[in-house]
């Protein structure tokens, strides 16, 4: 596996040469199309809300846009989609804050600071889950919020792990060389034992049936925890 720095470079630079527009919609499933939107973050007034592993920060953006939060923190380690998400949506500060950082690092220096933390095939997918799960846990308020998208199974149909391991899927380097890089894809048991562990109560998980006839498409397994209250 190579340890190129920034296997992102290329995800989503087409769509941000044709589409700068803040998004109406925030949806939660693998094809963006169907299923519920941001009312599974909660009360949303005043808040303080993180997106880690925001990419171009699309989903961010609607929220900072089109609902009264205190403030919008996307977090993404990449250069390129940090790049990225600065171009489109650099205008929307300061209630729309860009981070470049290793996400569990930002959760490190954030103990407390966020009322609602979430994830859309982001960083829940690509980062070990024993070590960011207890930062994510940590940096929420007692009471707070974690709501993340992830693969329901495999793009093959494959099931998910029934265990906490990660599978090598295809990556491109900047330079455009084949690679791979680390995703979780878990099954829902696995995912809850883990919120448990790292502090997490009130779990529920929620499958979204995929819709139409997509390629290389996959159901998407929805997750909501808390983090316990003193």
């Amino acid at each position: 596996m190579t340890t190129t720095a920034d296997l992102w470079f290329h995800y989503g630079r087409i769509r941000a040469e044709r589409d700068r527009a803040v998004p109406d919609t925030f949806r939660w499933s693998w094809t963006q199309d169907s299923g519920p939107g941001p009312e599974v973050l909660g009360d949303l007034g005043g808040r303080v809300i993180g997106d880690l592993g925001a990419g171009a920060a699309r989903h961010a953006a609607h929220l900072a846009t089109h609902h009264e939060t205190g403030r919008v923190i996307a977090v993404d380690a990449s250069p390129a989609q940090y790049a990225m998400a600065t171009d489109l949506y650099g205008h929307l500060a300061p209630r729309l804050r860009l981070v470049r950082s290793d996400v569990v690092e930002h959760l490190h220096t954030m103990v407390g600071a966020y009322d609602v933390l979430y994830s859309v095939f982001g960083a829940l997918d690509f980062t070990q889950p024993r070590k960011l799960l207890p930062a994510v846990c940590a940096a929420l308020r007692p009471g707070g919020r974690l709501v993340f998208s992830t693969l329901a199974h495999y793009l093959s149909g494959a099931p998910g792990q029934p265990d906490v391991t990660a599978a090598d899927v295809p990556a491109r380097t900047p330079d455009g060389k084949a690679t791979t890089m680390r995703r979780w894809v878990l099954q829902e048991h696995v995912w809850t034992k883990l919120l448990d562990e790292a502090g997490f109560t009130g779990i529920s998980t929620d499958v979204l049936p995929l819709t139409g006839d997509v390629p290389r498409a996959a159901d998407t397994l929805l997750v909501t925890a808390f983090r316990q209250a003193p």
